[in-house]
């Protein structure tokens, strides 16, 4: 694990992030590798918020993993700010060796040098792999999450 290094993501990453958000029966439903325009206007918005960062593993110049951390300044619980945690993903040559749990490391690293004092992710109900997985690593599922589709996926 320690020739992977955690960094930015850039424009030339687009492609290989989506490859793995689409590599899984529910991301398969709802990605579109093959058409990566609206991936890169989303980046282009993402590089430009100072409260986002969209980071890769990059394991010897290539793209082995991914998360987005979002960082919400907020009033409630005094005042707080939060970080999100989401589109988590490992290539899957590199599961079950530890990154995802890197990945995640980093993220609450950051939110603790953001001042954030809660970090919180959602995961498909669909996902009970993924739900062990955040609980190893200290989370605890705590509410109930709702969505309202606004338009085409």
């Amino acid at each position: 694990m320690e020739r992977v290094t955690i960094r930015p993501a850039g424009p030339e990453d687009i492609p290989a992030i989506v490859a793995m958000l689409a590599d899984d029966p529910l991301g398969a439903t709802r990605e579109s590798p093959e058409d990566l325009a609206p991936y890169r206007r989303a980046y282009d918005r993402l590089r430009s918020d100072p409260h986002q960062f969209l980071v890769v593993a990059d394991r010897e110049g290539e793209v082995v993993g991914t998360l987005q951390l979002t960082i919400v300044p907020g009033l409630s619980r005094k005042g707080s700010t939060r970080s999100i945690i989401e589109g988590v993903r490992v290539h899957r040559s590199e599961r079950g060796r530890g990154l995802g749990a890197r990945l995640v490391e980093w993220a609450v690293e950051e939110s603790r040098r953001q001042d954030c004092h809660l970090v919180q992710l959602t995961s498909d109900a669909a996902r009970p792999d993924a739900h062990r997985f955040y609980e190893r690593l200290g989370f605890t599922g705590s509410h109930v999450g709702f969505k309202m589709q606004l338009g085409p996926a």
